[in-house]
């Protein structure tokens, strides 16, 4: 059984939930065909495969003042909320037509 909570940024897990995630972290590991147990050789390849996809690349746009200064507001990780906005627009047509 699999028991899931979402908790807000800033909030803390109730008693009960960390009753829980104590219980939980006593269980034993049980591996099946979806979670097999991979040689440390295995571990390796998948850790370096996962790299070259979360790979990011540093590239040069020009945007206007108002528009850095709007995302510098935004506090540390500015540039991390510009990639979402990008990604985001560009995942969804409707918001490119909006664009152009």
């Amino acid at each position: 059984m699999t028991l899931t909570t979402k908790l807000k940024q800033g909030d803390k897990p109730s008693k009960e939930q960390l009753k829980r995630i104590d219980r939980a972290a006593k269980m034993p590991v049980v591996h099946d065909k979806d979670s097999p147990v991979y040689t440390p050789e295995q571990l390796a390849h998948l850790y370096l495969e996962s790299k070259k996809l979360n790979k990011k690349q540093t590239v040069g746009i020009r945007l206007n003042q108002k528009t850095i200064e709007q995302y510098k507001s935004m506090g540390k990780g500015y540039t991390g909320i510009m990639a979402a906005v990008l990604d985001y627009a560009i995942n969804h047509p409707e918001m490119l037509k909006k664009a152009l």
